[in-house]
């Protein structure tokens, strides 16, 4: 048995296993956003969804590098593996895509301007996000552990 295949499914599998644990807890954050959030009134809400959005603030972009990573390294090693995976997830992985973008211009853009309405929806938009995309990821790694019907065309 080739050792190479073996070291680089061990290397994809801790860089999906490395993104899903650290990203993991920001979209617990997100997703929790409007229930650990909740405040007496409209100053403290703000307040301590700051504090919550702050302690993952930092850290949320540098995650996104092990998915990019992950795919990057899938795509080096195993093309056909690869190919399979993003034809059968195509649609998934366009609405998993655009939920990332969404949450992640939640977290720019909600601080930009002081008005209610403006922090709301970006607020939904961190939330939406935050719950589409492990859902989105889930369905998939589900569907890869089950098999994926593999097409010679």
């Amino acid at each position: 048995m080739d050792t190479l295949p073996l070291v680089w499914f061990a290397l994809i599998g801790l860089l999906w296993a490395g993104y899903l644990v650290l990203e993991g807890f920001d979209f617990g954050v997100g997703a929790l956003l409007p229930v650990l959030g909740a405040g007496e009134d409209a100053a403290d809400t703000e307040k301590r969804r700051r504090v919550m959005l702050t302690t993952i603030g930092p850290h949320w972009d540098g995650n996104e590098v092990w998915l990019i990573t992950a795919g990057g390294a899938t795509f080096a090693a195993f093309p056909e593996w690869y190919a399979t995976m993003f034809s059968a997830f195509y649609l998934p992985l366009l609405v998993l895509l655009v939920a990332l973008i969404v949450r992640n211009m939640g977290f720019e853009y909600r601080h930009k301007r002081d008005d209610v309405t403006w922090r709301r929806r970006w607020d939904a938009a961190i939330v939406g996000g935050s719950v589409a995309a492990p859902l989105l990821v889930g369905v998939a790694l589900t569907d890869i552990v089950r098999g994926l019907p593999r097409s010679t065309c």
